[in-house]
């Protein structure tokens, strides 16, 4: 049963460097149901989903996170969440950033997001809107693709 608090704990771990906060051990989360699947390494939350960490908010209507069982050097066992897949009016919100879509996933260990379908990112008064939105969070890169993009840059 600790192990499950663990990997709770841990999810949105990632998301921070979206925000570019400072790690912090609070996560909260809540849904509708939420169902631990050990042999199968996944937690899944459905059901208006909302995490939170710090500065960093994602709501979506399924999220569920893939994890890995890591051994450490004292022998213990931990787990850590490998994949994000968010799925259903997603949105991610940080403090200088809103970005919503249909889905969402991330690859924790390539520290890279990718969002798509109907995809809108607010940063102020400027506005992008595609279909899909590639991050590279270790790069500090970002595309938009699939189709025609859409701007309204509005300088600060």
């Amino acid at each position: 049963m600790m192990r499950r608090f663990v990997l709770i704990a841990t999810l949105l771990l990632p998301l921070a460097a979206v925000a570019q906060s400072p790690k912090s051990k609070e996560v909260n989360i809540t849904a509708d149901r939420m169902e631990i699947l050990d042999a199968e390494k996944r937690a899944i939350f459905t059901g208006k989903v909302d995490a939170k960490r710090e500065d960093v908010r994602l709501t979506c209507d399924r999220l569920v996170a893939i994890y890995a069982e890591v051994k450490q050097a004292d022998g213990t066992v931990k787990n850590e969440v490998t994949q994000l897949e968010a799925e259903g009016s997603v949105t991610i919100v940080t403090k200088n950033q809103t970005i919503t879509g249909d889905w969402a996933k991330m690859d924790v260990k390539a520290d890279k997001l990718v969002v798509g379908g109907k995809v809108k990112v607010v940063q102020g008064q400027t506005i992008l809107e595609g279909e899909l939105l590639n991050v590279d969070l270790k790069a500090d890169k970002s595309d938009m693709t699939g189709g025609r993009v859409k701007g309204s840059f509005v300088p600060q």
